[in-house]
């Protein structure tokens, strides 16, 4: 019996990261339909990206891998393989190694992105011979996605006066509003990550990893789970994401609480954010980046704000209140400075991780919000313009400044 690619369905299975331990399928269990997120890999705009940059090769060479595995471990070697094959291409060809693959920008995030998408979509729909558990599947998805963001690649030189940082980035979202969406802080991610900035106390090393824009993976506790290892041995660590038009953001405060605004499945949650231990959890976490020397340097063309208003329910209230200076004693959190989306919620538990792991008064980290990334005047329809390639570069190039002056003033 052939293996079983189902191409078209309803939403599938949600399924649950972070198994390790899958338990093994007796007999084959039918294949979920692609997900909403991969759903959207058969539009126009997605197909030309992937076509423009090569990464339309990426995803069938998955599927060759796992039509020729004749066991779980085989698959299980072939997708770590050709996930973390998939992250060192995507930064290589970012930091402008190996072919281009087409002329698309080398600073494009969205091949990593849509490439990632057409793996799972592969996986997804996998029905082998040897039968394949629910489990199993999770599993095998798990290791595609942690591998293909650079979670599991995270590594320092032991080198004599090398500083640590680490930054994070997101994927494209809000897609259905415009499908030709790029992130930032994924172009970002992939244009540093092992790079080294010079800073007035010398060398420092930039390692990244990027992060879903899904409800999901956060509840379940993907952001420790990648984090925990690294921040005891990191010197400085910031969360990035896509902000407002024409600004950067420095956040000074996070909240614990999601405002429900749908993600990339097209799914919301609401209510204070979900943590272990929750009856230690705080209602705000705080910045420990040195925010008064970003703000006051020159990083580059896009002014940087340090951004200290909050909205929450003040103790024994009932209504939301706008608190420009911060939060007050007491309250419930609303909103953090960086609002009540995944991007407030990235910040909020890495910087609890911070404090739970006891580093409040020693590991400067927090938040950074970029610009919005936007297209050329009047582009409504192509996937990329000389505009929105230079708004890009110039984040990127922005970012690492500030992450200098990061480094130099902790």
């Amino acid at each position: 019996m052939k293996s079983l690619r189902v191409r078209l369905g309803a939403l599938g299975l949600a399924l649950l990261t972070g198994l390790t331990v899958p338990p093994a399928a007796s007999a084959a269990e039918a294949a979920p339909s692609p997900t909403v997120e991969e759903q959207r890999l058969d539009r126009a705009a997605p197909q030309e990206i992937l076509r423009r940059s090569g990464f339309d090769a990426v995803a069938p060479r998955l599927a060759r891998a796992l039509d020729a595995a004749r066991s779980y471990g085989e698959a299980r070697r072939a997708v770590t393989r050709e996930g973390s094959q998939l992250w060192r291409r995507a930064v290589d060809r970012a930091q402008g190694r190996g072919p281009a693959g087409g002329d698309l920008s080398r600073d494009d995030d969205r091949p990593l992105y849509w490439a990632r998408l057409g793996m799972t979509r592969e996986l997804h729909t996998w029905g082998p011979e040897f039968g394949l558990s629910d489990g199993q599947r999770a599993a095998l998805l798990d290791e595609l996605e942690r591998t293909s963001r650079g979670q599991t690649a995270i590594r320092y030189p032991h080198a004599q006066g090398l500083k640590r940082i680490l930054l994070t980035g997101f994927d494209p979202f809000t897609l259905d509003r415009d499908i030709r969406i790029s992130n930032p802080s994924g172009a970002t991610a992939l244009a540093l990550d092992g790079t080294v900035v010079e800073t007035a106390d010398g060398p420092a090393r930039i390692e990244t990893a990027v992060f879903p824009v899904r409800w999901r993976d956060f509840t379940d506790g993907a952001v420790e789970r990648a984090l925990r290892p690294h921040l005891p041995k990191v010197d400085l660590f910031t969360t990035v994401s896509q902000g407002r038009v024409g600004r950067f953001d420095i956040e000074r405060t996070n909240g614990a609480w999601r405002g429900g605004f749908g993600d990339n499945e097209n799914i919301g949650r609401t209510g204070t954010i979900p943590v272990t231990d929750p009856a230690s959890q705080p209602q705000w976490t705080t910045t420990t980046l040195p925010y008064r020397a970003i703000v006051a340097a020159d990083t580059g063309r896009f002014p940087v704000y340090d951004n200290t208003s909050v909205t929450e329910i003040p103790a024994g209230g009932t209504e939301p209140v706008v608190r420009p200076d911060g939060p007050t004693p007491g309250s419930s959190a609303r909103q953090g400075g960086g609002g009540d989306y995944l991007s407030n919620e990235i910040a909020y538990r890495a910087t609890l991780l911070r404090d739970r792991l006891g580093l409040h008064a020693v590991l400067p980290g927090g938040h950074v919000h970029t610009p919005v990334l936007q297209f050329g005047a009047g582009n409504t329809t192509e996937v990329t313009d000389p505009e929105f390639v230079k708004n890009r570069l110039d984040i990127i190039a922005q970012v690492r400044t500030i992450l200098r002056v990061a480094a130099e003033g902790s």
